[in-house]
Formats: C-alpha cells, structure tokens, sequence
C-alpha cells in the first residue's frame, strides 16, 4: 500500500501518492489521503477567508 504524502490530482479528480501525475496537475502535498481528498474544498475555505479580509482591510 502506497503512502504519502498525498496529492489531489486536478486532471484526474482522483487522490494519488507522489508517483501520481505531473506537480502541474495537482495540489499538495497533504499528510493523509483524507485531506488530499478534501483539497479544492480546503482551497475554496481559504480563498473565502482572503477574500472576507482583503474586504476588511479596504473598508478600514
């Protein structure tokens, strides 16, 4: 059994360990196959967190 560290693979949508597809392709590295699975929600968490700053900031 492979392990990690983990990748979320963007071309395939799958979760693969470090002999997976090109870097360009995919986002981590994660620790547990469980995060790498959770990787564009984990991306879309933060974005809204900058976001929700960024207007903060230029309210201020």
């Amino acid at each position: 059994m492979a392990q990690g560290p983990w990748f979320y693979c963007l071309k395939h949508h799958t979760v693969e360990d470090r002999d997976g597809c090109a870097e360009r392709h995919r986002l981590g590295p994660y620790a547990t196959r469980e995060e790498a699975a959770h990787a564009l929600q984990s991306v879309a968490d933060r974005e809204a967190e900058l976001t929700a700053e960024d207007r903060a900031w230029k309210d201020d």
